[in-house]
């Protein structure tokens, strides 16, 4: 039998799958997390400032990021980076994601 799905839980997976994702093709600060994200989806997934740093914390925390202080333009920002522990929960996280929207989807038939 297949795991239930917490709905809470798959938005926190889509939102932690899109931020790793974006921090695939190089690190990046928050902002430019978020508008690689819209750019990337076109505009069919977004954060919110006080959605997205929440979001980076507890990724940082539990090891899948690492953030970075540097300095451009006479400014301190954060640069994110994933780490191999992030690589492999992404794929995970991917995997799973794609069996809860391939269930969904046979669920609707041609109803979708």
């Amino acid at each position: 039998m297949t795991e239930p799905v917490d709905i809470q839980g798959l938005v926190r997976e889509i939102n932690e799958v899109l931020i790793v994702a974006v921090l695939l093709d190089g690190a990046r600060h928050g902002y430019q997390i978020a508008l690689d994200v819209e750019e990337r989806t076109n505009g069919m997934f977004s954060f919110q400032h006080g959605t997205l740093y929440p979001i980076l914390h507890r990724l940082e925390k539990d090891g899948e990021i690492r953030g970075e202080w540097t300095k451009a333009d006479g400014r301190r920002r954060k640069e994110y980076h994933p780490t191999a522990a992030g690589r492999r929960e992404l794929a995970a996280r991917g995997r799973r994601l794609r069996d809860v929207f391939e269930t969904l989807m046979a669920l609707l038939g041609e109803n979708a």
